[in-house]
């Protein structure tokens, strides 16, 4: 029998598989699963760690991610942070770091073995490492150019700098990608597999910003975490349709598609190889239906994908959904 790790890697190898591996992403699920509160859960990467190896247990999830929140690299930069009893840290967009874009020239790069909140994250990985070894496949996560632009840049700034400032724009996305591509292979030395790149506000732009601005960048990181030796999964949040043919050019090992974007597009868009993951809405169908819609939801989308496929929802399972709605997620075969 495969273990859970070589599942993982045999899917995307395009080898034999005894079942689809399943990796739906669980955050606030995985802190109340466990009893802590959410803070707890994204500050101590203890409480992460033990809820992430405590859920894929439970429900026969073949890997455990240290993704939190995506204040980690912005954070050890020196922006403000907003953290919260039972709620993900988050960002005061009227007060970004790099409000004042010149501020720019003068920053320096984290050191993730600095003590920060990049550190707390280091100190999962090599904690997932004592616990599961090479059972699980271990997940690492950075930040992708655009999602970090914003956090640091604020959103609507940088939706703005598009239009009025494209030369500062791809300053600012060269720094966000060489601090990723940093952060992305310290998590590599202390014991990751895969680099889960989120790049949740790539969603928001058209295909013409994505492929002059985004993608490039996207690429780079891809491309060096290959390098390191890891496997990459992207995952952009929200409607991805109309950059489903470059996403595809990225080379990512998988691919996660929100559930805005369905798995018939994506394939026709990216050809037969690319393995993808999703798209089930995480809210109506996980949360909100049953089991038996759940499965059938799943195998519709395993069937688009051709086989070429990995379990999981559009986003996060969200804190509050039945556990017989998340062991349905694990009967799809």
């Amino acid at each position: 029998m495969l273990t859970s790790k070589q599942r993982v890697i045999n899917q995307i190898r395009g080898l034999a598989v005894d079942r689809l591996p399943r990796m739906p992403i669980t955050m606030q699920f995985a802190a109340d699963f466990i009893g802590v509160k959410y803070g707890e859960y994204a500050s101590d990467y203890r409480k992460l760690v033990e809820g992430q190896v405590r859920v894929a247990e439970k429900f026969g999830f073949d890997y455990v991610s240290v993704i939190s929140d995506p204040a980690r690299e912005s954070h050890d930069c020196g922006a403000i942070v907003v953290f919260q009893e039972d709620s993900p840290p988050a960002h005061d967009e009227a007060d970004a770091l790099l409000g004042d874009k010149t501020k720019l020239v003068g920053l320096a790069f984290p050191d993730p073995a600095g003590g920060g909140r990049m550190t707390d994250r280091l100190k999962a990985v090599e904690l997932f490492k004592q616990r599961v070894g090479n059972d699980k496949l271990i997940e690492g996560w950075v930040e992708g150019p655009c999602a970090e632009g914003s956090d640091l840049r604020g959103l609507n700034n940088l939706m703005m700098d598009f239009f009025e400032d494209e030369a500062f724009v791809r300053d600012l996305f060269g720094f966000c990608t060489e601090m990723g591509i940093r952060f992305a292979r310290a998590q590599l030395a202390a014991g990751a597999d895969l680099i889960g790149l989120g790049d949740a506000a790539a969603s928001l732009v058209g295909p013409d910003i994505y492929r002059e601005f985004v993608f490039p960048y996207e690429k780079q990181m891809v491309d060096a975490i290959h390098a390191a030796g890891g496997l990459v999964r992207l995952h952009i949040c929200g409607d991805t349709r109309h950059s489903l043919g470059q996403i595809g050019k990225l080379g990512c090992d998988i691919v996660d598609l929100d559930f805005l974007s369905p798995v018939a597009e994506a394939r026709a868009a990216m050809g037969p190889g690319q393995v993808l993951l999703g798209n089930i809405d995480p809210v109506r169908v996980v949360r909100n239906s049953t089991p038996e819609m759940i499965r059938e939801a799943l195998c519709g989308c395993r069937d688009a994908a051709g086989g070429r496929y990995i379990v999981g929802a559009g986003c996060e399972i969200p804190r509050d959904t039945p556990h017989e709605n998340v062991r349905a997620m694990a009967d799809v075969v």
